[in-house]
């Protein structure tokens, strides 16, 4: 950020509000100087100086729609002048409108719908719901995965958010992921044997597979590196649980609502969950909303019992008419396609990025959830940074990033390249010149 924005924000009144009276997320608060931004339409925001950002990160991999989409924010405004809010007992127009329209596009065994306020609180009761239909305790989840930060959704989470919470809740098992680049068996995909999935199988049996209720998972794991496993991966995994009568849950916050290039991940896999949990692209965050589908199987276990699921705002018809609208311009406009194509173009980007410049170790995408990771040697694959922690070389490329209007999250040694799914391939063009300039600062600190 130049000198002349940093002392703008400074002396912004919104800006000084928030110093004095506001705690942010995920932050050391006596260090933090956010930015002021009031103004923002389609891949771009501005903040309080006037200074324009192309958001490459869409936020937090929620705004797959873009900002302010003319037909999302019509739809809040004649729902709210229709009706603002009602119980979730009661049945309304947006809520069922909304649970109609997610059964055409989610996967066919998935028809019910209970509606959260976001992505944590979907996981918080993906995992109710498990042990209610299965009768069962344990909860399998991944060590590089992330599920939200509520108490329960932490505790599910493998990353390093988890311990400073703990202890969480019991019934937690943790296993290791597909992470073809730095596998934790130590083989190369192609000649392996696939020991990522089979040791779950193992892990199952060690713990007693009659006490487990479900595998939770990132399809592609999302904010700790964009890991996309081999298809035959999922293909066994759903095996795996058929063979013990476990639920595979797929938590498709980050991943769903055509950020991979389909409608949801799962769905490049061909593989089909019990139960998907959705958020941020349902919407695009417009208005706080998740939600969990659940399999005819699993309704059909549960419909005859007292269901103790519950949220005030469960279903906030607000929140309701703007994911309506946003599934309708996925359609409309061929959003999902669109993030296809432009995925293709984001392969060629990183491809090229990963041949000019010697910090990059390894680049991987799946449509337009994509992800540059950095390595301090290319030949052992260390990283730029250390795990878990930050360095100088990322804070100078995120530095470089900024200053050219290039907004982007960058975690330990990722770059993740996430942008709006309505993005066009000038706009990726011209991100990726910034992105390559920001990337000749990490070659100072490779070897």
């Amino acid at each position: 950020m130049s000198s002349e924005s940093n002392n703008s924000m400074l002396n912004n009144e919104d800006y000084k509000n928030d110093r004095a009276h506001v705690i942010h997320s995920w932050s050391v608060q006596s260090t933090l100087k956010p930015l002021v931004v009031n103004r923002a339409e389609g891949v771009y925001f501005w903040d309080s100086s006037g200074k324009k950002y192309i958001d490459m990160a869409s936020q937090l991999v929620n705004s797959n729609i873009g900002h302010q989409h003319p037909k999302v924010v019509q739809a809040i405004k004649e729902q709210a002048d229709k009706l603002c809010y009602i119980a979730p007992s009661i049945a309304t127009e947006a809520r069922s409108t909304l649970a109609a329209l997610l059964a055409t596009v989610t996967m066919p065994k998935i028809n019910r719908f209970f509606f959260t306020n976001g992505g944590a609180e979907a996981n918080e009761n993906a995992i109710k719901l498990a042990r209610f239909a299965t009768g069962r305790q344990k909860i399998i989840s991944r060590y590089r995965s992330y599920h939200g930060a509520t108490y329960g959704a932490i505790s599910l989470t493998g990353d390093p958010r988890r311990p400073p919470v703990e202890p969480g809740i019991p019934g937690v098992v943790r296993v290791y992921d597909p992470y073809c680049y730095r596998c934790t068996f130590g083989h190369v995909y192609g000649k392996c044997h696939l020991e990522c999935a089979s040791h779950i199988e193992e892990t199952i049996l060690y713990e007693n597979p009659k006490t487990v209720a479900a595998i939770i998972i990132e399809p592609i794991t999302g904010s700790n590196g964009v890991f996309v496993p081999p298809k035959e991966y999922m293909t066994e995994l759903r095996a795996i649980c058929d063979r013990y009568g476990i639920l595979l849950i797929a938590d498709e916050v980050m991943s769903g609502f055509g950020r991979t290039g389909e409608w949801f991940a799962m769905d490049g896999f061909g593989v089909e969950p019990d139960i998907l949990t959705l958020a941020k692209g349902i919407n695009s965050g417009y208005v706080p909303l998740g939600a969990v589908g659940i399999s005819d199987e699993i309704y059909s276990a549960i419909k005859d019992e007292f269901l103790y699921c519950g949220l005030t705002y469960s279903g906030h018809p607000l929140a309701c008419a703007a994911a309506v609208a946003t599934i309708k311009a996925y359609q409309e406009e061929k959003l999902i396609e669109n993030a296809k194509n432009m995925g293709v173009v984001v392969e060629r980007l990183m491809e090229e990025m990963k041949a000019k410049h010697k910090c990059v170790g390894d680049v991987r995408n799946r449509g337009l959830f994509g992800c540059i990771e950095l390595a301090k040697n290319r030949e052992d694959r260390t990283p730029l940074v250390p795990w878990n922690s930050g360095g100088e070389a990322v804070t100078e490329i995120q530095k470089a990033l900024m200053e050219d209007g290039v907004y982007m999250y960058l975690r330990w040694n990722y770059m993740f390249v996430v942008p709006p799914i309505i993005i066009n391939e000038k706009q990726l063009e011209d991100a990726f010149k910034s992105i390559d300039k920001a990337l000749s600062i990490g070659d100072r600190y490779a070897v």
